[in-house]
């Protein structure tokens, strides 16, 4: 790998997401590939925020969501229909628990999608030095894990090391996503359901033009 001046680095071209208001708020434009985290505990918004993420991602590439905790359970077919996906059209694809080899497979082939979901981290058994692997192999695409937390922390050593790695950390409480990594617009954060968000903060959490569930 050549060296590079910091004029070249400067004048390098990097692909970013044109988020929509609601996310660019609270997220920037970040970066259209590497690894985000998402980490929250059960009952916050985790799951709803994701999805609602995974339709905002839908308007600039192809989703592929490795369901490998609810598979394609009514519980999953529930969220899938509250958040009518079907409008993503072929944007957006549910995978109902590949395991991680055949899904990096599925990630190297021609004109695969441009983003993964992988929900949960700790359901792939995943250490950190397989993370590592596996995100150098696929570095031209952007690729987000949903955690288990424990507290505040994501739940597990491996779990903690990975948010850390990650460029877009967003933790999840109260049933807002709060940006806590390297990118962030105005706000840092996000309502996934004001009015659960304003029950939960007990101040007016109306920061955005959010969805409710």
């Amino acid at each position: 790998m050549r060296a590079m001046t910091v004029r070249e680095v400067l004048s390098a071209k990097k692909e970013t997401i044109p988020f929509s208001k609601r996310f660019s708020d609270a997220f920037g434009n970040p970066e259209k590939q590497g690894v985000w985290f998402i980490w929250g505990n059960s009952g916050n918004g985790k799951s709803s925020f994701t999805m609602q993420l995974c339709k905002e991602l839908t308007k600039y590439g192809k989703v592929a969501y490795n369901s490998l905790e609810e598979g394609d359970s009514l519980s999953m077919v529930n969220m899938l229909a509250r958040y009518s996906m079907n409008e993503c059209g072929r944007n957006f694809v549910l995978v109902p628990g590949e395991n991680m080899v055949d899904f990096s497979d599925r990630m190297s082939r021609h004109k695969s999608p441009d983003f993964y979901v992988i929900d949960s981290l700790q359901y792939t058994g995943m250490k950190y030095r397989e993370y590592i692997s596996f995100k150098e192999q696929h570095r031209d695409k952007l690729i987000i894990f949903i955690s288990h937390a424990d507290g505040k922390n994501p739940a597990g050593r491996s779990a903690r090391s990975i948010m850390y790695d990650s460029s877009l950390k967003i933790f999840i409480e109260g049933y807002r996503a709060f940006s806590k990594g390297r990118f962030f617009g105005p706000t840092a954060q996000l309502d996934i359901w004001p009015e659960k968000a304003k029950d939960y903060w007990g101040e007016d959490s109306e920061i955005n033009n959010g969805e409710g569930i």
